[in-house]
């Protein structure tokens, strides 16, 4: 069965965005895996893999409109930290923390770029 592997977003401001995400990813237990070319990094840990990066074409990066990542969370309280965390580091709410549907939970956050994030809890 086909899982996805990875997800990244773009910055043109990739130390800050370095230093954004090694708090942010560190506070999930995803650890820098490697250097990536475009001067960004990616993370790697249980949920997966996530990058922050350049773009390939050399162009500047742009938020891709209707584009999010969206993280999973065994806890409602692992959601709302997540999130919390986000804001600490100077990313913007999207969408507090809340019930969304019966048994849906999510919070919503933009990176420092403006790239679309998303913590949630099913069930």
């Amino acid at each position: 069965m086909a899982k996805i592997g990875y997800c990244t977003v773009g910055s043109n401001r990739l130390e800050e965005a370095k230093v954004f995400y090694d708090a942010l990813m560190a506070s999930i237990d995803m650890k820098p895996r490697f250097e990536h070319p475009s001067g960004g990094r990616l993370y790697a840990g249980a949920a997966g893999m996530f990058g922050v990066l350049g773009p390939y074409d050399g162009n500047p990066a742009t938020v891709g409109n209707g584009s999010m990542i969206g993280f999973s969370f065994d806890t409602t309280d692992e959601v709302a930290a997540f999130h919390a965390k986000a804001l600490e580091l100077g990313g913007t709410t999207d969408g507090d923390p809340g019930e969304r549907a019966p048994g849906a939970y999510f919070a919503y956050f933009r990176d420092l770029d403006g790239n679309k994030l998303c913590a949630f809890k099913f069930g």
